[in-house]
């Protein structure tokens, strides 16, 4: 919804060209190795995306569009009075679930996340592993200098696994490192050089099923919360918490960039104009 950004963040321009960044994405998501898009969106979004992103991509590979609508809830739930939230990252994938038979990365349409992190998460599908991925970023690298942000502080065991998933929904740059405030007020200080969660996760089919009964829990505790959502960081870790599945951590040798405020799109225009210029991409990404 792009609420801090002030407009539709997802289909504003950073490429010289008019491209986006999920422009980007899906252009490194191709070449790495996936095939097909499946774009999580809500319907009165659908003219206005399929015109400025979807559409560019439709010959080249196999499109589909699912949308995330407050009222698509599992049978024995209902819409509390007066909310108008989306119920959050974990129930948008769940709309894809009629749609996806195949292993899956899932993105932010709104996070530049660099080409080698798309191969390193292809190697990783393509291996035919049953455990899940996630592609981690330094938290320092991905904060904003304008306001805080949301991140999902992550803990992994000698062999590379996460342990943990917390989501933290307000971190902020303190000193050289950063802080977060949970809503009651607490202050959490952070050394800057954790790994974090940019929604940038691999995963097949059989997660469906688990994420379903983890979202009805999820309802049962906050269905007539109007601002509660359900985040996929928090679902995963209540997975692992409960040993039903494993999920790889993945480093990324690559920088993160992304607009949470309107005021971070310049550095992410000047930062897709020096790949360019360092011929990582072309100059124009749809002829």
């Amino acid at each position: 919804m792009g609420s801090r950004y002030g407009g539709l963040k997802q289909v504003d321009p950073v490429g010289s060209n008019g491209e986006t960044i999920i422009d980007y994405s899906i252009y490194d998501a191709l070449r790495a190795g996936f095939g097909k898009v499946v774009f999580v969106i809500r319907r009165e979004m659908e003219t206005p995306f399929h015109q400025a992103v979807g559409a560019r991509f439709e010959k080249r590979t196999d499109v589909a569009y699912v949308f995330q609508e407050l009222d698509k809830l599992p049978p024995g739930f209902s819409v509390p009075a007066g909310r108008s939230k989306p119920w959050g990252t974990t129930h948008a994938i769940l709309m894809a679930a009629d749609t996806i038979q195949e292993p899956f990365a899932a993105i932010n349409a709104d996070d530049f996340y660099g080409a080698n992190s798309y191969r390193a998460l292809s190697e990783h599908l393509q291996s035919g592993s049953a455990d899940y991925a996630m592609v981690g970023f330094v938290l320092r690298n991905t904060l904003s200098d304008f306001g805080s942000v949301a991140r999902g502080i992550c803990q992994s065991d000698e062999r590379g696994f996460l342990t943990s998933v917390t989501e933290l929904t307000k971190i902020e740059r303190d000193g050289s490192g950063a802080k977060n405030t949970s809503p009651d007020g607490k202050v959490t200080h952070l050394t800057g050089n954790e790994p974090v969660s940019m929604n940038f996760w691999g995963f097949t089919p059989a997660l469906f099923p688990q994420l379903n009964e983890v979202f009805r829990q999820f309802l049962r505790r906050n269905a007539n919360d109007e601002k509660a959502e359900c985040f996929i960081p928090n679902s995963v870790g209540d997975l692992i918490n409960s040993g039903k599945t494993r999920v790889k951590l993945l480093r990324s040798p690559d920088s993160w960039f992304g607009v949470t405020y309107r005021e971070d799109r310049p550095r992410v225009v000047e930062s897709v104009r020096q790949l360019i210029a360092r011929g990582e991409y072309p100059e124009r990404l749809h002829t």
